[in-house]
C-alpha cells in the first residue's frame, strides 16, 4: 500500500493586502484562487495514489489526471513565487548579485525592465518570468503558456509576474500596462536575490 504525501498547505501572505496599487478585493480574490490550486493539487496527489495502488495506472483517466496534476501544482508554486517577489517598494538592491547579472546580461536594468515589461504586454494568458539558467547563470525573460507550458527546463524563475486577467482585472480592467506599472512598484528585490545563484 502507498503512503500519502503530506498535504501542501496554502501560504499566507497578509502584507499583500496593503499594497499600493493593489485593492484588498482583487488580493483577496487572487488568494483564493491560489488555495484552489493547493486544494486540486492535493486532490490530485490522493487520486493518483489511489489509481496507482488499484492498479488503475495504466488507464486513460489516470492519464488525464496525471496531466491535469502539471497545471494545478504549477498554478500553486507560480503563484507561491509571484505572492513572494511582492509586496515591497520596488527599488532594485544594486548590490545585489542579480542586479549585476540584470546588467551584463541585457546591457542596463532599463532595458532588462524594458524587454520584460514587453514579455508581460504580449496578448495572452500566462506569466512572464525572469530566469537564471542553472548550467550557464544565463537570464532570460519568458512566457509561460497557462501554467504548465512553456517553462524553461533547468532554469530558476528569479522574478514572477502574473498576466492572467485575474491578476488586474478588478483595479485595472483591461490596462494590463497600468497593472505591469504597478507592480514594478511593489516588487521585494530581496525576495528576488535569494533565488539568484551566483
Amino acid at each position: 500500500m502507498l503512503q500519502t504525501a503530506q498535504a501542501y498547505k496554502a501560504a499566507e501572505y497578509p502584507g499583500l493586502s496593503k499594497m499600493p496599487g493593489f485593492s484588498a478585493q482583487l488580493i483577496a480574490n487572487h488568494l483564493k484562487l491560489y488555495q484552489g490550486y493547493v486544494t486540486n493539487t492535493n486532490a490530485l496527489s490522493e487520486k493518483l495514489a489511489a489509481m496507482l495502488s488499484d492498479g488503475k495506472e495504466k488507464t486513460p483517466d489516470y492519464a488525464e489526471l496525471k496531466r491535469r496534476f502539471g497545471w494545478e501544482y504549477n498554478g500553486m508554486r507560480l503563484h507561491e513565487l509571484y505572492f513572494g517577489n511582492m509586496g515591497s517598494n520596488g527599488a532594485p538592491q544594486t548590490s545585489a548579485q542579480v542586479y549585476k547579472r540584470v546588467q551584463e546580461e541585457f546591457g542596463s536594468f532599463e532595458a532588462w525592465k524594458k524587454d520584460f515589461t514587453a514579455t508581460g504586454s504580449m496578448r495572452g494568458i500566462g506569466w512572464a518570468v525572469l530566469y537564471q539558467d542553472q548550467e550557464s547563470g544565463r537570464l532570460f525573460n519568458a512566457w509561460i503558456n497557462e501554467h504548465d507550458g512553456g517553462h524553461l527546463a533547468g532554469g530558476t524563475p528569479l522574478l514572477v509576474m502574473d498576466v492572467f486577467e485575474h491578476a488586474y482585472l478588478t483595479d485595472y480592467q483591461l490596462e494590463r500596462a497600468k497593472y505591469i506599472e504597478a507592480f514594478f512598484k511593489v516588487v521585494d528585490w530581496e525576495a528576488v536575490a535569494e533565488r539568484c545563484s551566483k
